[in-house]
């Protein structure tokens, strides 16, 4: 039985990849020539006639080559927009929407304090953090816009920073549940919805107005750029 193995890496000496991909292209392929070669093997074929017919599967070691790198080039470029479409706007967002929050609740006003049931936790509003959401919304978006991102990725974008709260509730709420004693369902749920609304709802439509603001702007800059033209 060849070795098809060696028989790949010679095939695909010019293929320009990192040494990593490059050896992993080769495992792959040269395994599924193997599990070809055994496969006409075990139907009957002469070894000379099961060797051709699965080499004849790659016939152009040429053109083998260029459709793999574009495939692995355009991976890569996918890999890139989404970095730079979605996740360095979204940190950003985050981060920025973090340290307002920190700055807030050092040198700004009290929080407003919302009690909406007895027995469960007040919500602390800071409105001035609040008022500023729409800000970190905005240049989310507008740097996943520059990026090329979707309206779609623009909207994920702003409301990045209430996403890992968002999903922390949608956890804790059913496992409070499942811990909690029967009689005590009903202040277990009306916690978590109460800290949910504080913390994802109202600043998630605070950042996602901003991130809107930049759509509809958009949306009628090009619109401006179509009749000019």
């Amino acid at each position: 039985m060849p070795d098809w193995r060696e028989l790949v890496s010679k095939g695909l000496s010019g293929l320009k990849l990192g040494a990593g991909e490059k050896e992993e292209v080769h495992a792959e392929l040269a395994a599924h020539l193997e599990e070809t070669y055994k496969a006409l093997r075990a139907r009957g074929l002469p070894e000379q006639a099961a060797i051709q017919q699965t080499l004849a599967q790659v016939a152009d070691w040429q053109d083998l080559r260029r459709k793999i790198q574009i495939a692995r080039t355009v991976k890569e470029n996918i890999m890139n927009d989404r970095v730079r479409q979605l996740w360095l706007p979204g940190l950003l967002t985050f981060a920025l929407s973090m340290g307002l929050l920190e700055l807030v609740q050092k040198f700004g006003p009290r929080p407003m304090a919302l009690d909406l049931d007895k027995g469960t936790p007040m919500v602390m509003f800071y409105t001035s953090w609040l008022l500023t959401l729409p800000l970190a919304g905005a240049i989310g978006a507008l740097l996943s816009k520059r990026a090329g991102g979707s309206p779609r990725i623009l909207a994920i974008s702003s409301v990045f920073p209430v996403l890992p709260f968002g999903v922390v509730f949608l956890i804790a709420i059913p496992a409070g549940l499942l811990m909690s004693h029967t009689l005590a369902h009903h202040i277990v749920a009306t916690a978590f919805l109460t800290m949910m609304f504080g913390w994802v709802l109202v600043p998630g439509v605070a950042l996602f107005s901003g991130g809107l603001l930049v759509q509809l702007l958009s949306r009628r800059s090009n619109s401006l750029d179509v009749t000019m033209n």
